[in-house]
């Protein structure tokens, strides 16, 4: 028997019944599970990529691609693959289907630009998609009571 590791009859002394976690340290077993929480170094990447697109979006020579903003960016599941979520800047909302469209033509140039303005040995992969705002009740059509 280990030493760190209490005695079947002092467990018993202690509980109704003994379970397979009994005598074991909960610090241990909070690590054991998966990590939901993002790390610094992975938040401190998605800030550089929003950064980045930010830039790259607004010297495009596509309208389209000009005419988006980054709403937020994050890992999808680990910072290896980042989700880019893109808002429009224009009063009407374009075809989220074209705008995508416009997206997935520019990828590559796109990533191109974010490893050049990022520190790291392989630059993730980007997979965006489009951010249509929802209706504020001033902004819906009818009357609110």
């Amino acid at each position: 028997m280990l030493r760190n590791q209490p005695s079947r009859k002092v467990l018993r002394s202690l509980c109704a019944e003994v379970g397979p976690e009994d005598g074991l340290d909960p610090h241990h077993a909070a690590r054991s599970g998966p990590r939901r929480r993002l790390d610094r170094k992975a938040r401190q990447l998605c800030g550089q990529v929003a950064e980045a697109l930010e830039y790259v979006l607004a010297d495009q020579a596509d309208a389209v691609l000009r005419s988006l903003h980054i709403v937020s960016v994050e890992p999808a599941p680990d910072a290896s693959r980042l989700l880019v979520t893109v808002g429009s800047l224009l009063p009407e909302e374009p075809d989220p289907a074209r705008v995508l469209e416009h997206l997935d033509r520019a990828a590559p140039r796109l990533r191109c630009e974010v490893a050049a303005a990022i520190t790291r040995r392989r630059a993730p992969t980007l997979v965006y998609r489009f951010a249509v705002p929802a209706l504020l009740p001033e902004d819906a059509p009818g009357e609110f009571v």
